[in-house]
């Protein structure tokens, strides 16, 4: 059933789009071209992608301070897009590993700074009973993008080949749409949200809402599971996936999350956010056992199925049910969030890069074991993590 949506939601959906179509062209190739044609090996794979998943969040709670503080969303957000453009076009000229491997970090802070008050500005727009249902539209149409990207990447090697041109025609043109991104934010009319001057970097932490800082445990335990994607691409590549092949299974993942992301939200908007939450401890923690067992192709496309639904619920319901248990700054909430967890990315990473280095299988049943204890641990503090009424 169709629910009405605030047409900014829309209008921030294009704009994640467009993003989308030209990070995810590069992020379905990237961990292929950082190890085949770049050489770099696994571990050093597991380090670069534990730094861009800390870069992603590194400037997260300062962002959505400032953009509480001020109850500014647009600039903070174009400056997040803006960065990552520049990145894009550095990343046509790099030739060398460190150069590779300092754009994958530097790419990632421009997520850092736009995320917080993007997804404040959605919260601001938008009520109890359709927040799910719209975060879930919103990335709906982030990773359609996701989806279209991939598979021009696929038709541009299928086109050229698998060569060192190819990589470097594809960067060009991600660059180019990024542009045309930022050019669309720019056109959108910003609805500010309620400045909090007074608020002080170093102690607005504490004014955050009690529940939202008991969900900081289970989340932040959580993420100690959540290793790169990029693993996930290699391990299908070296089942004997050819690399348009894997470019068409990350596409297949963001099929799978724009099917069920508005979906989960409207389950969520009915039945309890935190219900669909635990789904997704429980859904990544099925796919990481699956991983072990995994050697058929089938088997391997049915696992990129269930990581897109985990991811629907990662990436839209969990924002939602921040922004429905901290009411007053939700940029602040979003972007601590993101900067807790994403510290904790980087071991999670590295953890996964030693340990598939030593055995791939092992990097997925730890994996599956912290989900499953962190699923439990949010269970055990679900009823200390309760929606506030509206005032």
């Amino acid at each position: 059933m169709m629910r009405k949506i605030h047409p900014d939601v829309i209008r921030l959906g294009v704009v994640s789009f467009l993003t989308d179509v030209s990070s995810e062209a590069i992020f379905s190739v990237f961990s292929i071209f950082f190890t085949t044609i770049i050489g770099a090996s696994a571990a050093l794979l597991g380090v670069v992608e534990g730094l861009a998943d800390f870069s992603a969040s590194s400037l997260d709670y300062v962002s959505g301070y400032l953009s509480d503080k001020t109850g500014r969303r647009k600039p903070i957000a174009v400056a997040g897009y803006g960065f990552s453009t520049l990145a894009k076009c550095f990343l046509v000229f790099a030739n060398s590993l460190s150069l590779v491997a300092l754009f994958r970090v530097i790419e990632r802070l421009g997520k850092s700074m736009r995320g917080p008050a993007r997804d404040a500005w959605i919260a601001d727009v938008t009520t109890d009973g359709n927040r799910g249902y719209s975060f879930g539209a919103h990335k709906a149409m982030d990773k359609a993008g996701a989806v279209l990207g991939p598979l021009l990447a696929y038709l541009l090697f299928a086109a050229y080949g698998e060569t060192a041109d190819a990589f470097r025609i594809l960067f060009i043109c991600a660059a180019l749409v990024a542009g045309v991104a930022v050019l669309t934010l720019l056109a959108v009319r910003e609805r500010p949200g309620t400045p909090h001057e007074r608020d002080n970097i170093f102690k607005s932490w504490r004014l955050l809402s009690p529940e939202f800082r008991r969900y900081l445990i289970p989340a932040s335990l959580f993420a100690l599971a959540y290793f790169s994607f990029g693993f996930l691409l290699l391990k299908a590549y070296q089942t004997g996936f050819s690399v348009a092949d894997v470019i068409l299974l990350y596409a297949l993942f963001n099929v799978s999350f724009v099917v069920f992301s508005i979906p989960f939200g409207s389950l969520g908007d009915a039945y309890g956010r935190w219900k669909i939450i635990s789904a997704g401890y429980l859904l990544y923690a099925v796919m990481s056992v699956g991983f072990v067992y995994a050697t058929e192709p089938w088997q391997i496309i049915g696992l990129f199925i269930i990581f897109g639904a985990f991811y629907a619920i990662d990436e839209a319901q969990t924002k939602a049910f921040i922004a429905d248990i901290e009411r007053e700054r939700r940029a602040s909430a979003v972007g601590l969030y993101n900067f807790v967890t994403g510290i904790v990315y980087v071991p999670a990473s590295v953890i996964a890069g030693v340990l598939w280095a030593w055995q791939s299988t092992y990097a997925f049943v730890f994996a599956a074991g912290v989900a499953l204890l962190a699923l439990c641990v949010f269970l055990a503090l679900r009823r200390k993590i309760v929606v506030p009424a509206l005032a």
